[in-house]
């Protein structure tokens, strides 16, 4: 039985939080020293904005580092091996054909820290995705969504 505290990521979204990290830690960081000493250097701290600012983006950033740091050491990443052709999976690429529109789609089948509608990165836990996992290529599924229901049908599975 898996590990309830993993998070599941696939190896562009483990890679992308490395990337992440490493820019909050350096470039980022850098950015908002400069800000802090650049406000530091105006004179009286109390009624500074700019200072306040910095602050609030040196919190946010922080807070953003420990959370990606928690992430990563509790992640375990799907390997291209563990990726099904047949049943719909974790790092799918699956192509839907809305059956109502003949519409057809490509989304990966990622976890929930990784998804992003807008680059067809699709949420194994959002409506769609746990209707389609586990199922396999030819079948139709239906969708129950906030605005309705819809039926897919899976057109294709690959890696």
């Amino acid at each position: 039985m898996a590990d309830e505290n993993k998070i599941v990521l696939t190896q562009d979204g483990y890679q992308e939080l490395q990337d992440e990290l490493s820019d909050r830690k350096t470039r980022i960081n850098a950015e908002i020293t400069q800000r802090l000493a650049e406000a530091r250097a105006q004179g009286d701290l109390s009624e500074n904005s700019e200072y306040d600012d910095a602050k609030d983006a040196q919190a946010k950033n922080e807070a953003r580092i420990k959370e990606i740091e928690s992430i990563l050491k509790s992640a375990e990443v799907i390997s291209d091996d563990d990726i099904s052709k047949t049943k719909v999976s974790l790092g799918s690429v699956v192509t839907l054909r809305d059956e109502e529109t003949k519409e057809e789609e490509v989304y990966r089948i990622v976890g929930a820290n990784e998804e992003d509608i807008f680059s067809n990165r699709l949420s194994s836990e959002s409506p769609i995705g746990e209707a389609i996992l586990g199922q396999k290529k030819g079948k139709v599924v239906e969708v129950t969504t906030p605005v309705g229901v819809f039926k897919y049908k899976i057109i294709k599975i690959g890696k």
